[in-house]
């Protein structure tokens, strides 16, 4: 059977990634050239038991994790399918940057492990969802990227690698968060902010790019403003006017900017910054960190 060029791309990347897990990240793709698979063999139109059988049953670990953590189904998935068609057909071409991808994060990682040499690596499984989310890290299951999600983001950073290697590596510094992810639940709008914006930090640090973008238009001229209205809620647990609420077409998460700009104004004030960083990744007690970073609302920051 011949096989398609999708496919063949994939395999590269999935073998070239398995032969060099001694110097870089494990990539694993088999589940989306499993989705493309049934995909193009449905004309875009797979049913709800070609999905559950053929894609999810024989997926790999990291799909079963993110079906766990997202609530995916066939039923879910083949609804997505038929409402947003065209989020699936422009997802193939971010397979493209896949490869170079690669060889980008393994330098992010290297950069990681200069910087946290106890650095916890997992492999990476790149999978097909509903939309959402872009990426999942935790420390007890891995790191998973939804490509069609990450390529239809409008408001990341238009180069696709530059927003794929991003979002690998705030999603790697997640996984190094192990004090600050119990109870998740019950977080208010600082302890999130701060998990997320310390990502979001660590992860400029070891991959020299944003993936946020469109946070320079949305804050500037308010910046004091934002964060003044930040500190007002910063105790809440109603995180949805700081967190979890962009849309593909429309960004906003603020909670990850303050964040960000906190952890900054923590690294920047500290003589020593490896330990700075460490102190990041490591925060378990937002309040303290927050009073030893030394931010205020409309702070100025290099």
């Amino acid at each position: 059977m011949k096989r398609s060029a999708l496919a063949i791309l994939l395999s590269t990347l999935a073998c070239g990634a398995q032969a060099n897990t001694a110097t870089g990240p494990e990539i694993q793709t088999e589940d989306v050239e499993r989705f493309y698979r049934i995909y193009d063999a449905a004309n875009g139109h797979p049913t709800v038991e070609q999905i559950q059988r053929d894609y999810l049953d024989v997926g790999t670990s990291g799909l079963h994790t993110f079906v766990k953590i997202r609530h995916l189904t066939a039923t879910n998935l083949a609804e997505s399918l038929a409402k947003k068609p065209q989020l699936y057909t422009d997802a193939k071409s971010c397979v493209q940057v896949l490869p170079r991808v690669r060889e980008r994060v393994e330098s992010s990682l290297r950069e990681l492990v200069r910087l946290y040499p106890e650095a916890r690596i997992p492999p990476i499984t790149i999978v097909v969802g509903r939309g959402k989310p872009v990426g999942v890290g935790y420390p007890a299951t891995g790191l998973q990227i939804g490509l069609e999600a990450l390529c239809a983001v409008t408001w990341f950073n238009p180069n696709l690698e530059d927003r794929f290697v991003h979002v690998i590596a705030h999603e790697y510094a997640h996984i190094q968060q192990t004090a600050g992810h119990e109870n998740e639940a019950q977080h208010t709008v600082l302890q999130r902010s701060l998990l997320e914006g310390a990502a979001e930090f660590a992860a400029e640090l070891t991959s020299g790019k944003t993936g946020y973008t469109h946070f320079g238009p949305l804050t500037r001229g308010r910046e004091k403003q934002i964060e003044t209205d930040f500190v007002a809620d910063q105790d809440s647990t109603d995180l949805s006017h700081w967190v979890d609420n962009s849309t593909l077409e429309q960004g906003a998460d603020l909670g990850y900017w303050v964040g960000y700009r906190i952890a900054k104004s923590y690294y920047q004030r500290a003589v020593d910054k490896r330990q700075a960083f460490r102190d990041i990744l490591e925060m378990s007690d937002a309040q303290a960190f927050l009073a030893r970073s030394g931010w205020y609302p409309g702070i100025d920051l290099q």
